[in-house]
Protein backbone atom coordinates (compact mmCIF):
# COMPACT_ATOMS: atom_id res chain seq x y z
CA UNK A 1 0.00 0.00 0.00
CA UNK A 2 1.43 3.62 -0.49
CA UNK A 3 2.36 6.10 1.91
CA UNK A 4 -0.65 8.48 2.60
CA UNK A 5 -0.12 12.15 2.54
CA UNK A 6 -0.86 13.84 6.17
CA UNK A 7 -4.93 14.89 6.64
CA UNK A 8 -4.85 18.33 7.45
CA UNK A 9 -8.50 18.67 8.29
CA UNK A 10 -11.30 16.39 7.96
CA UNK A 11 -14.79 15.70 8.62
CA UNK A 12 -16.80 12.78 7.48
CA UNK A 13 -14.30 12.28 5.21
CA UNK A 14 -11.53 9.81 4.78
CA UNK A 15 -8.17 9.54 3.13
CA UNK A 16 -7.71 5.85 1.92
CA UNK A 17 -5.62 6.06 -0.72
CA UNK A 18 -2.65 7.58 -3.19
CA UNK A 19 -1.00 7.98 -6.02
CA UNK A 20 1.60 10.19 -7.09
CA UNK A 21 1.67 9.65 -10.32
CA UNK A 22 5.53 9.92 -11.02
CA UNK A 23 7.24 13.10 -12.60
CA UNK A 24 3.65 13.82 -14.36
CA UNK A 25 1.74 14.73 -10.65
CA UNK A 26 0.20 17.96 -12.11
CA UNK A 27 -3.76 17.07 -12.73
CA UNK A 28 -6.02 19.20 -14.85
CA UNK A 29 -9.53 18.95 -15.07
CA UNK A 30 -10.72 15.47 -15.99
CA UNK A 31 -11.27 12.69 -14.13
CA UNK A 32 -13.03 9.59 -15.80
CA UNK A 33 -14.26 5.93 -14.52
CA UNK A 34 -14.02 3.17 -16.52
CA UNK A 35 -15.54 -0.33 -15.63
CA UNK A 36 -14.48 -3.33 -17.40
CA UNK A 37 -14.39 -7.04 -17.16
CA UNK A 38 -14.65 -6.93 -13.29
CA UNK A 39 -11.55 -4.00 -12.85
CA UNK A 40 -12.15 -0.35 -12.31
CA UNK A 41 -9.87 2.04 -14.62
CA UNK A 42 -9.50 5.33 -13.50
CA UNK A 43 -8.29 8.11 -16.72
CA UNK A 44 -7.20 11.21 -15.42
CA UNK A 45 -6.00 14.15 -17.48
CA UNK A 46 -2.52 16.44 -17.10
CA UNK A 47 -2.41 20.17 -16.47
CA UNK A 48 0.86 20.66 -18.49
CA UNK A 49 2.99 18.99 -20.20
CA UNK A 50 4.95 16.29 -20.96
CA UNK A 51 1.79 14.60 -19.46
CA UNK A 52 -1.00 14.17 -21.53
CA UNK A 53 -3.52 10.90 -19.69
CA UNK A 54 -2.68 8.96 -17.05
CA UNK A 55 -4.65 5.39 -16.96
CA UNK A 56 -4.84 3.46 -12.67
CA UNK A 57 -6.16 0.72 -11.93
CA UNK A 58 -8.77 1.80 -8.95
CA UNK A 59 -10.11 -1.73 -8.51
CA UNK A 60 -8.60 -1.44 -5.14
CA UNK A 61 -9.92 2.22 -4.25
CA UNK A 62 -6.85 1.93 -1.55
CA UNK A 63 -4.05 0.66 -3.73
CA UNK A 64 -4.35 2.67 -7.33
CA UNK A 65 -2.09 1.05 -9.65
CA UNK A 66 -0.68 3.48 -12.55
CA UNK A 67 -0.62 1.35 -15.80
CA UNK A 68 0.04 3.97 -18.62
CA UNK A 69 0.87 7.26 -19.03
CA UNK A 70 0.77 9.06 -22.63
CA UNK A 71 2.86 12.01 -23.36
CA UNK A 72 2.03 14.95 -25.27
CA UNK A 73 3.88 15.51 -28.88
CA UNK A 74 5.69 18.56 -27.44
CA UNK A 75 5.68 21.18 -24.52
CA UNK A 76 3.32 24.22 -26.24
CA UNK A 77 0.39 22.39 -25.29
CA UNK A 78 -1.86 20.45 -22.88
CA UNK A 79 -4.61 18.05 -22.80
CA UNK A 80 -7.01 19.32 -19.69
CA UNK A 81 -10.06 17.61 -20.06
CA UNK A 82 -10.81 14.33 -20.70
CA UNK A 83 -14.19 12.13 -20.59
CA UNK A 84 -15.42 8.40 -21.83
CA UNK A 85 -17.81 6.32 -23.04
CA UNK A 86 -17.54 2.50 -23.14
CA UNK A 87 -14.59 1.84 -25.04
CA UNK A 88 -13.73 5.28 -26.38
CA UNK A 89 -12.11 7.90 -24.85
CA UNK A 90 -12.38 11.64 -25.13
CA UNK A 91 -9.17 13.94 -24.86
CA UNK A 92 -8.79 17.35 -25.31
CA UNK A 93 -5.48 19.09 -27.38
CA UNK A 94 -5.53 22.93 -26.29
CA UNK A 95 -2.12 24.74 -27.07
CA UNK A 96 -0.09 27.80 -25.32
CA UNK A 97 0.00 29.69 -28.63
CA UNK A 98 -2.70 30.62 -30.95
CA UNK A 99 -2.76 28.62 -34.26
CA UNK A 100 -0.34 25.97 -32.80
CA UNK A 101 -1.01 22.45 -33.62
CA UNK A 102 -2.20 19.60 -32.44
CA UNK A 103 -5.63 21.97 -31.20
CA UNK A 104 -9.05 19.96 -31.32
CA UNK A 105 -10.30 16.69 -29.80
CA UNK A 106 -8.55 12.93 -30.05
CA UNK A 107 -10.74 10.07 -29.76
CA UNK A 108 -8.98 6.91 -28.35
CA UNK A 109 -9.95 3.28 -28.24
CA UNK A 110 -9.54 1.96 -25.03
CA UNK A 111 -10.74 -1.52 -24.90
CA UNK A 112 -7.40 -2.38 -23.62
CA UNK A 113 -6.85 0.29 -21.25
CA UNK A 114 -3.13 -0.16 -20.73
CA UNK A 115 -2.83 0.39 -24.50
CA UNK A 116 -5.06 3.32 -25.58
CA UNK A 117 -5.06 3.44 -29.62
CA UNK A 118 -6.01 7.01 -31.49
CA UNK A 119 -9.08 6.38 -33.43
CA UNK A 120 -9.49 9.89 -35.29
CA UNK A 121 -8.71 13.37 -34.35
CA UNK A 122 -11.01 16.59 -34.69
CA UNK A 123 -8.55 19.57 -35.69
CA UNK A 124 -9.70 22.87 -33.89
CA UNK A 125 -6.73 24.97 -35.22
CA UNK A 126 -6.52 27.89 -36.96
CA UNK A 127 -4.97 31.74 -36.69
CA UNK A 128 -7.20 32.94 -33.14
CA UNK A 129 -7.83 28.93 -31.98
CA UNK A 130 -6.48 27.72 -28.78
CA UNK A 131 -7.89 24.91 -29.68
CA UNK A 132 -10.13 22.85 -27.02
CA UNK A 133 -9.90 23.42 -23.00
CA UNK A 134 -13.19 21.24 -22.03
CA UNK A 135 -15.41 18.19 -23.22
CA UNK A 136 -18.85 17.04 -22.38
CA UNK A 137 -19.28 13.27 -23.68
CA UNK A 138 -21.80 11.00 -21.87
CA UNK A 139 -23.78 9.45 -24.28
CA UNK A 140 -21.86 8.32 -27.55
CA UNK A 141 -22.87 10.36 -30.23
CA UNK A 142 -22.28 13.75 -29.12
CA UNK A 143 -19.22 15.69 -27.24
CA UNK A 144 -19.77 19.33 -26.24
CA UNK A 145 -16.83 21.55 -25.77
CA UNK A 146 -15.28 24.33 -25.45
CA UNK A 147 -13.30 25.55 -28.22
CA UNK A 148 -11.48 27.52 -31.10
CA UNK A 149 -12.37 26.74 -34.67
CA UNK A 150 -10.17 27.42 -38.09
CA UNK A 151 -12.54 30.33 -38.81
CA UNK A 152 -13.59 32.25 -35.74
CA UNK A 153 -12.58 35.72 -35.80
CA UNK A 154 -12.55 36.44 -31.34
CA UNK A 155 -12.32 40.17 -30.70
CA UNK A 156 -9.09 39.32 -28.55
CA UNK A 157 -7.62 35.92 -28.00
CA UNK A 158 -9.74 36.30 -24.14
CA UNK A 159 -12.56 35.54 -26.21
CA UNK A 160 -11.32 32.56 -28.05
CA UNK A 161 -13.06 29.56 -26.93
CA UNK A 162 -16.78 28.94 -28.21
CA UNK A 163 -19.36 26.46 -28.16
CA UNK A 164 -18.51 23.73 -30.43
CA UNK A 165 -20.73 20.22 -30.94
CA UNK A 166 -19.10 16.91 -32.52
CA UNK A 167 -20.74 14.62 -34.24
CA UNK A 168 -19.29 11.44 -33.23
CA UNK A 169 -21.47 8.74 -34.00
CA UNK A 170 -18.61 7.53 -36.30
CA UNK A 171 -15.78 7.77 -34.29
CA UNK A 172 -13.37 7.46 -36.87
CA UNK A 173 -14.68 10.81 -38.86
CA UNK A 174 -16.08 12.98 -35.99
CA UNK A 175 -17.84 16.37 -37.76
CA UNK A 176 -18.97 18.98 -36.46
CA UNK A 177 -22.55 19.10 -35.79
CA UNK A 178 -23.26 23.14 -34.55
CA UNK A 179 -21.13 25.87 -32.94
CA UNK A 180 -22.37 28.97 -30.62
CA UNK A 181 -20.74 32.27 -29.42
CA UNK A 182 -22.29 35.11 -27.01
CA UNK A 183 -23.12 37.87 -30.00
CA UNK A 184 -20.31 40.92 -29.46
CA UNK A 185 -17.37 38.84 -28.97
CA UNK A 186 -16.29 37.95 -32.67
CA UNK A 187 -15.09 40.64 -34.56
CA UNK A 188 -17.51 40.59 -37.51
CA UNK A 189 -20.56 40.63 -35.01
CA UNK A 190 -22.64 44.15 -35.20
CA UNK A 191 -22.54 43.76 -31.89
CA UNK A 192 -18.26 43.92 -31.37
CA UNK A 193 -18.57 47.71 -31.03
CA UNK A 194 -20.79 47.62 -27.67
CA UNK A 195 -18.81 44.62 -25.75
CA UNK A 196 -17.19 46.30 -22.61
CA UNK A 197 -14.97 44.58 -20.17
CA UNK A 198 -15.05 44.69 -16.49
CA UNK A 199 -12.71 47.71 -16.15
CA UNK A 200 -15.00 49.69 -18.75
CA UNK A 201 -18.01 48.79 -17.39
CA UNK A 202 -16.70 50.53 -13.80
CA UNK A 203 -15.24 52.96 -16.00
CA UNK A 204 -18.51 54.37 -17.33
CA UNK A 205 -20.48 54.23 -14.00
CA UNK A 206 -17.42 56.51 -12.59
CA UNK A 207 -16.81 58.64 -15.57
CA UNK A 208 -13.50 57.93 -15.93
CA UNK A 209 -10.80 57.19 -18.79
CA UNK A 210 -8.32 54.05 -19.16
CA UNK A 211 -5.88 53.22 -21.00
CA UNK A 212 -6.42 51.14 -23.92
CA UNK A 213 -7.23 47.72 -23.73
CA UNK A 214 -3.37 46.12 -24.48
CA UNK A 215 -2.01 48.18 -21.77
CA UNK A 216 -4.48 47.41 -19.13
CA UNK A 217 -3.62 43.95 -17.93
CA UNK A 218 -5.56 41.29 -16.72
CA UNK A 219 -6.27 43.02 -13.28
CA UNK A 220 -6.54 46.86 -13.75
CA UNK A 221 -8.04 49.14 -11.05
CA UNK A 222 -9.96 51.57 -11.93
CA UNK A 223 -11.03 54.97 -9.74
CA UNK A 224 -10.06 52.56 -6.59
CA UNK A 225 -11.75 49.52 -7.28
CA UNK A 226 -10.18 45.92 -8.41
CA UNK A 227 -11.48 44.69 -11.26
CA UNK A 228 -10.45 41.96 -13.57
CA UNK A 229 -10.52 41.40 -17.29
CA UNK A 230 -10.88 37.54 -18.08
CA UNK A 231 -12.71 38.08 -20.93
CA UNK A 232 -15.85 36.36 -22.60
CA UNK A 233 -15.51 32.91 -23.80
CA UNK A 234 -16.86 29.61 -22.97
CA UNK A 235 -15.15 27.40 -20.01
CA UNK A 236 -17.75 24.29 -18.88
CA UNK A 237 -20.80 23.31 -21.03
CA UNK A 238 -23.07 20.68 -20.01
CA UNK A 239 -25.86 18.54 -21.12
CA UNK A 240 -27.87 15.69 -19.63
CA UNK A 241 -30.59 13.28 -20.32
CA UNK A 242 -33.32 15.01 -17.88
CA UNK A 243 -33.09 18.20 -20.56
CA UNK A 244 -31.53 17.18 -24.12
CA UNK A 245 -32.78 20.05 -25.72
CA UNK A 246 -30.83 22.41 -23.39
CA UNK A 247 -26.74 23.28 -23.30
CA UNK A 248 -26.12 25.04 -19.87
CA UNK A 249 -22.75 26.99 -20.13
CA UNK A 250 -20.13 29.17 -18.17
CA UNK A 251 -19.01 31.93 -19.87
CA UNK A 252 -16.63 33.51 -17.42
CA UNK A 253 -17.04 36.98 -17.20
CA UNK A 254 -20.42 37.11 -19.34
CA UNK A 255 -21.98 34.42 -16.32
CA UNK A 256 -24.56 31.78 -16.49
CA UNK A 257 -26.23 31.09 -20.39
CA UNK A 258 -28.45 28.36 -20.91
CA UNK A 259 -29.06 27.54 -24.77
CA UNK A 260 -31.43 26.03 -26.95
CA UNK A 261 -30.32 22.82 -29.24
CA UNK A 262 -33.09 21.42 -30.52
CA UNK A 263 -31.29 22.23 -33.51
CA UNK A 264 -28.06 21.46 -33.12
CA UNK A 265 -26.62 23.04 -35.98
CA UNK A 266 -27.85 26.40 -34.79
CA UNK A 267 -28.13 26.64 -30.77
CA UNK A 268 -30.36 29.95 -29.09
CA UNK A 269 -29.92 31.51 -26.34
CA UNK A 270 -32.80 31.05 -23.72
CA UNK A 271 -31.12 32.51 -20.77
CA UNK A 272 -28.26 34.63 -19.26
CA UNK A 273 -27.39 35.81 -15.95
CA UNK A 274 -24.80 38.07 -15.60
CA UNK A 275 -23.64 39.76 -12.13
CA UNK A 276 -20.19 40.31 -12.72
CA UNK A 277 -19.26 43.54 -11.70
CA UNK A 278 -19.90 43.43 -9.03
CA UNK A 279 -18.60 40.01 -8.42
CA UNK A 280 -15.31 39.66 -9.82
CA UNK A 281 -15.95 37.06 -12.61
CA UNK A 282 -15.07 33.90 -14.50
CA UNK A 283 -17.98 31.56 -14.31
CA UNK A 284 -16.64 28.61 -14.66
CA UNK A 285 -19.36 25.69 -13.99
CA UNK A 286 -23.07 25.81 -14.92
CA UNK A 287 -25.00 22.58 -13.55
CA UNK A 288 -28.40 22.30 -13.64
CA UNK A 289 -30.14 20.75 -10.30
CA UNK A 290 -33.28 19.11 -12.13
CA UNK A 291 -35.39 17.95 -8.88
CA UNK A 292 -34.91 21.50 -7.71
CA UNK A 293 -34.71 23.93 -10.84
CA UNK A 294 -31.72 25.07 -9.43
CA UNK A 295 -28.23 25.84 -11.09
CA UNK A 296 -25.29 25.08 -9.50
CA UNK A 297 -22.48 27.83 -10.46
CA UNK A 298 -19.35 28.31 -10.01
CA UNK A 299 -16.58 30.87 -10.20
CA UNK A 300 -12.60 29.75 -10.68
CA UNK A 301 -10.39 31.09 -8.07
CA UNK A 302 -7.43 33.07 -10.17
CA UNK A 303 -4.56 34.63 -7.84
CA UNK A 304 -2.97 33.54 -5.12
CA UNK A 305 -3.18 36.07 -3.10
CA UNK A 306 -7.15 36.37 -2.60
CA UNK A 307 -6.85 39.70 -4.31
CA UNK A 308 -10.40 38.13 -6.68
CA UNK A 309 -11.92 36.78 -3.10
CA UNK A 310 -14.88 35.99 -3.06
CA UNK A 311 -15.09 33.00 -5.67
CA UNK A 312 -17.76 31.00 -4.46
CA UNK A 313 -20.25 28.31 -5.53
CA UNK A 314 -23.85 29.77 -5.67
CA UNK A 315 -27.21 28.64 -6.58
CA UNK A 316 -29.91 30.07 -8.96
CA UNK A 317 -33.59 29.58 -9.69
CA UNK A 318 -34.15 28.53 -13.01
CA UNK A 319 -37.61 27.87 -12.52
CA UNK A 320 -38.39 30.37 -14.86
CA UNK A 321 -35.85 30.83 -17.80
CA UNK A 322 -35.75 33.89 -19.14
CA UNK A 323 -35.17 35.42 -15.59
CA UNK A 324 -32.84 33.51 -13.48
CA UNK A 325 -32.25 34.97 -10.15
CA UNK A 326 -29.65 33.91 -7.59
CA UNK A 327 -30.85 32.51 -4.42
CA UNK A 328 -27.64 31.59 -2.05
CA UNK A 329 -23.99 30.40 -1.66
CA UNK A 330 -22.59 27.97 -0.25
CA UNK A 331 -20.29 29.07 2.89
CA UNK A 332 -16.77 29.29 2.45
CA UNK A 333 -14.17 28.78 5.60
CA UNK A 334 -12.16 31.82 6.61
CA UNK A 335 -10.09 33.02 4.10
CA UNK A 336 -7.39 34.58 6.44
CA UNK A 337 -6.62 30.59 6.73
CA UNK A 338 -6.03 30.37 3.35
CA UNK A 339 -4.73 33.13 1.39
CA UNK A 340 -1.24 33.84 0.44
CA UNK A 341 -0.93 29.34 0.04
CA UNK A 342 -1.91 29.31 -3.56
CA UNK A 343 -5.55 29.66 -4.91
CA UNK A 344 -8.02 29.37 -2.42
CA UNK A 345 -12.32 29.34 -3.70
CA UNK A 346 -14.73 27.70 -5.74
CA UNK A 347 -13.47 25.69 -8.83
CA UNK A 348 -15.02 22.30 -10.37
CA UNK A 349 -17.71 20.81 -8.71
CA UNK A 350 -19.00 17.04 -9.14
CA UNK A 351 -21.24 17.47 -12.09
CA UNK A 352 -23.20 14.08 -11.76
CA UNK A 353 -22.30 12.71 -15.05
CA UNK A 354 -25.17 10.21 -15.92
CA UNK A 355 -22.83 7.44 -16.95
CA UNK A 356 -21.64 3.89 -15.55
CA UNK A 357 -19.85 4.09 -12.22
CA UNK A 358 -20.87 7.41 -11.28
CA UNK A 359 -22.68 8.67 -7.94
CA UNK A 360 -25.50 10.78 -8.57
CA UNK A 361 -26.85 13.58 -6.26
CA UNK A 362 -29.55 16.19 -5.99
CA UNK A 363 -29.01 17.01 -2.44
CA UNK A 364 -25.18 16.97 -1.73
CA UNK A 365 -23.15 19.45 -4.15
CA UNK A 366 -19.21 18.07 -3.34
CA UNK A 367 -16.65 20.39 -5.22
CA UNK A 368 -12.96 20.98 -5.37
CA UNK A 369 -11.76 24.67 -3.65
CA UNK A 370 -8.08 24.56 -4.39
CA UNK A 371 -6.27 24.53 -0.98
CA UNK A 372 -9.63 24.36 1.21
CA UNK A 373 -9.21 20.83 -0.13
CA UNK A 374 -12.55 18.59 -1.16
CA UNK A 375 -15.96 20.11 0.49
CA UNK A 376 -19.18 18.88 0.45
CA UNK A 377 -22.58 20.96 0.76
CA UNK A 378 -26.07 19.38 1.78
CA UNK A 379 -28.54 21.70 -0.44
CA UNK A 380 -32.12 20.46 0.49
CA UNK A 381 -32.53 23.60 1.54
CA UNK A 382 -31.24 25.57 -1.38
CA UNK A 383 -31.82 29.22 0.35
CA UNK A 384 -29.62 27.72 3.29
CA UNK A 385 -26.56 25.52 2.07
CA UNK A 386 -25.09 23.42 4.92
CA UNK A 387 -21.61 22.16 5.07
CA UNK A 388 -21.60 18.89 5.95
CA UNK A 389 -17.94 17.24 5.04
CA UNK A 390 -14.42 18.00 3.81
CA UNK A 391 -10.86 16.90 4.01
CA UNK A 392 -7.49 18.85 3.52
CA UNK A 393 -4.57 17.16 2.43
CA UNK A 394 -1.04 18.56 3.13
CA UNK A 395 0.97 19.69 0.67
CA UNK A 396 3.95 17.92 -1.14
CA UNK A 397 7.11 19.40 -0.16
CA UNK A 398 8.51 22.76 -2.34
CA UNK A 399 3.90 23.78 -2.19
CA UNK A 400 2.67 26.30 0.28
CA UNK A 401 -0.45 24.18 0.38
CA UNK A 402 -2.37 21.66 -1.66
CA UNK A 403 -4.12 23.17 -4.87
CA UNK A 404 -7.19 20.42 -5.64
CA UNK A 405 -8.43 20.76 -9.15
CA UNK A 406 -10.88 17.91 -10.03
CA UNK A 407 -12.62 14.81 -9.03
CA UNK A 408 -14.88 11.56 -9.83
CA UNK A 409 -17.06 10.01 -7.46
CA UNK A 410 -18.30 6.72 -8.12
CA UNK A 411 -21.22 4.78 -7.13
CA UNK A 412 -20.17 3.86 -4.20
CA UNK A 413 -19.41 7.21 -2.91
CA UNK A 414 -15.71 6.75 -3.02
CA UNK A 415 -13.91 10.12 -3.77
CA UNK A 416 -11.28 10.33 -6.80
CA UNK A 417 -9.30 14.14 -6.13
CA UNK A 418 -7.05 15.45 -8.11
CA UNK A 419 -4.69 18.39 -8.03
CA UNK A 420 -2.62 21.12 -9.23
CA UNK A 421 0.87 20.77 -8.56
CA UNK A 422 2.19 17.94 -9.06
CA UNK A 423 0.43 16.46 -5.94
CA UNK A 424 -1.14 13.25 -8.19
CA UNK A 425 -4.10 11.82 -6.93
CA UNK A 426 -6.21 10.74 -3.72
CA UNK A 427 -8.62 8.96 -2.86
CA UNK A 428 -11.24 9.91 -0.82
CA UNK A 429 -13.96 7.86 1.50
CA UNK A 430 -17.26 9.49 2.11
CA UNK A 431 -19.56 9.41 5.02
CA UNK A 432 -22.70 11.42 3.66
Amino acid sequence: MPDLPKVLESNNMKLIGYNGLGDLGDCGEGVALQIKNGRRYLYVAHLFAWGDFSVLDVTDPRDPKLICQTRLPHKEMRSNSLMIVGDVLAVARQVNKLGEKPAGVELFDVSDPANPKSISFFDTSGPMSPGCHFLWFIDGEYIYCSSGTSDFDPISPKEAWQVVIIDVRNPSKPIEAGRWHLPGTAKSDPEAKDYKYHSEQVAEWLNVDLPPREQRGFRPVVGGIQTFDVGSRVHDVYVYPQRPDRCYVGYLDSGAIILDIKDKAHPKQVARLDYHPPAPGHTHTVMPIFSKNLLAITEESLTDDCLDHPKLLRFADMSFEPNLQLVSSAPLPDKDRFCGKGRFGAHNIYDNPPVPGSWISEDIIVGCFFSAGVRAFDIRNPMRPEEIAYLIPDAPEGLPAIQMNDLHIDENGTIFAIYRGKAGLSVMESNF
